[in-house]
């Protein structure tokens, strides 16, 4: 009997050792185990009464010892499940500021594109948004033919690259941060599916070439293979901003936690996805991909989508979204061309991440991830 009360009080349900044992705790936590009934009546009739019984003694009476009690986390070793250790996450400049999500019609006119994305952040910006994020492939349409067409070459400045000469203007003229969805990208004889940042002064403070190419085949339904034109990107891409510290990835890149939590560990505020899901994938992840990439980071998530154009060759779901921390949808809109206005604020993360912490109760006895960049960069 000894035995088996005392397996029972050491569970994690019920531990002497860390819990506070009002009544109420207690109570709620045994009153009805059949165990403590059948194998003390009178402990199980006090509970019952909701009335104080005698932890020292039954201590004493049926030898509890501090073995029992479950394993200290320090012990679950959680500094070591990143490597390098994670960042800590570091004070943002800004607590509260509004982000703006511009889900634009894409055209076959590049020009048109271009002026009309320059009109939509000028409109979020006037609602008060002090960053902009715009979707994927926003100055070209979505296809294989026309990514070599609609190609800009950024490193060789406005001259070759109108869209980005475009945001960089903006943002410095506005002195908002830009988040510049992507745009096709000529680097030599490559192309890539590059997203551009521009801080308030208009300077290009970030480029990230799409890590994950969208190589899927789904049969009946859709079928597209990016890497019949496109290279993958070789870099994680996370930056500082008037707004925070921001990840980026592009569409297909949501799939892959690990980039995400490569993020987190880095420090990241939120994580920018520009993305394009279609009408097979779109109702069934395009939410789902978020809300868990931010509940499990603990931090937040924002997408922009172009606008569904059920003509094009490449139809895209549409649904900007902004997501908490916690995983909750703080704003989104439908298919429709759209801008979306909304608040966040940093503060909630260090809220969420004390009411969940998570980075305390890693298992990095069980599991690691290796940050292959910054472990390079140490050595």
């Amino acid at each position: 009997m000894k035995s088996a009360v005392s397996s029972l009080f050491s569970s994690k349900n019920l531990n002497l050792h860390h819990s506070p044992f009002s009544p109420s705790h207690y109570s709620s936590s045994i009153l009805h185990s059949k165990s403590i009934a059948r194998l003390s009546p009178t402990l199980y009739h006090n509970i019952k009464k909701n009335t104080t019984c005698d932890f020292i003694n039954l201590n004493h009476k049926f030898k509890f010892h501090s073995s029992l009690a479950p394993i200290m986390a320090s012990s679950f070793k959680p500094e070591q499940a990143r490597a390098p250790p994670a960042v800590p996450l570091p004070t943002p400049p800004v607590t509260k500021f509004k982000i703006g999500l511009c889900q634009l019609l894409v055209t076959a006119d590049k020009d048109r594109n271009i002026a009309h994305a320059r009109k939509a952040i000028e409109e979020a910006a006037g609602k008060g948004a002090q960053l902009v994020v715009l979707p994927e492939i926003w100055n070209s349409p979505y296809s294989n033919d026309s990514f070599p067409v609609y190609a800009e070459d950024i490193d060789a400045g406005s001259n070759a690259s109108p869209s980005t000469a475009m945001l960089s203007e903006v943002a410095r003229l506005l002195k908002i941060t830009i988040v510049g969805g992507s745009i096709p990208e000529r680097s030599g004889d490559r192309l890539y599916n590059t997203c551009c940042v521009f801080d308030t002064e208009g300077k290009l403070i970030a480029k990230h070439r799409k890590i994950h190419l969208f190589d899927i085949d789904i049969p009946g339904k859709i079928t597209f293979i990016e890497s019949r034109t496109l290279t993958a990107g070789q870099t994680p891409t996370i930056v500082d901003t008037e707004v925070g510290r921001i990840g980026i990835g592009i569409c297909y890149d949501i799939r892959f936690q690990e980039l995400a939590m490569i993020y987190a560990a880095r420090g990241a505020h939120l994580i920018c996805y520009p993305g394009a899901f279609n009408m097979t994938t779109g109702p069934l992840h395009w939410e789902l991909l978020q809300r868990a990439r931010a509940a499990d980071n603990q931090l937040y998530v924002a997408t922009c989508s172009p606008a569904r154009d059920v003509g094009a060759g490449y139809v895209a779901w549409g649904h900007s979204t902004l997501v908490g921390p916690f995983g909750e949808v703080l704003a989104t809109t439908e298919h429709d061309q759209d801008i979306i206005i909304a608040e966040i604020d940093y503060s909630l993360i260090e809220l969420r991440r004390t009411s969940l912490p998570l980075t305390k109760q890693r298992r990095g006895d069980l599991y690691q991830l290796v940050d292959v960049q910054r472990l390079n960069s140490q050595s």
